[in-house]
């Protein structure tokens, strides 16, 4: 059944059904996740989960769009801590990163990229729910830092892309086509402290001291 992004529809249960859909989603996968056994989780019947959900798809993308916002919402807490902030950027992109290396986002990513050409709507969705807030809330540490003398940035919006992109270098690629699976958590800290110096030689107040 094709999923049609207009039949999606509110009801007394929906949040029932994307809260069972989620347990069942994050134990075994889109793949492994049947219906019956979603329904199950939710404590819904099948009709009832249709009448939400025609499309397994849309109920993982909804499950997705929530998880992600989620993980960004703690991803914007570790932004807005105090301390250095060489410190804090560390904190929250091992946050964002093994969230983003996780199986769960990788099959999140997958389907997204996957329906985007069919359904545009999903694509918005996902990149709304959690993308769009984690870059926001890093665009708006920045100026504060920039304000407080730490950080001299001309392009706010481009140096919090640049982050972003540096705290996947030798990690995305690899993992998106699937020549690794699992990265160890010692892998993940060395790429990111590696992003956070590369950043703060470049934009760090004391750079050219």
């Amino acid at each position: 059944m094709d999923a049609d992004v207009t039949a999606i529809k509110q009801g007394r249960k929906f949040d029932q059904v994307v809260e069972g859909a989620r347990d069942v989603f994050l134990k075994d996968g889109y793949e492994g996740a049947s219906v019956d056994d979603i329904a199950r989780a939710a404590q819904v019947s099948k009709a009832t989960l249709y009448s939400y959900f025609p499309d397994k798809r849309r109920l993982f993308m909804e499950v997705a769009k929530r998880e992600f916002q989620r993980q960004a919402e703690e991803a914007v807490a570790r932004i807005k801590m105090a301390g250095p902030a060489s410190d804090v950027l560390f904190d929250a992109a091992s946050s964002m990163t093994r969230f983003f290396l996780s199986d769960f986002g990788r099959q999140t990513f997958r389907i997204a990229v996957a329906e985007a050409g069919r359904f545009p709507e999903l694509g918005r969705d996902f990149y709304c729910s959690g993308p769009s807030i984690a870059r926001d809330a890093l665009t708006c540490y920045l100026t504060e830092r920039i304000d407080e003398g730490e950080l001299v940035i001309e392009d706010i919006e481009l140096a919090a892309d640049q982050f972003i992109e540096l705290c996947k270098a030798s990690l995305h690629t690899k993992w998106i086509m699937g020549i690794v699976n699992e990265f160890p958590d010692s892998e993940v800290q060395r790429v990111v402290r590696g992003a956070v110096s590369v950043f703060m030689a470049r934009y760090g107040a004391g750079r050219n001291s």
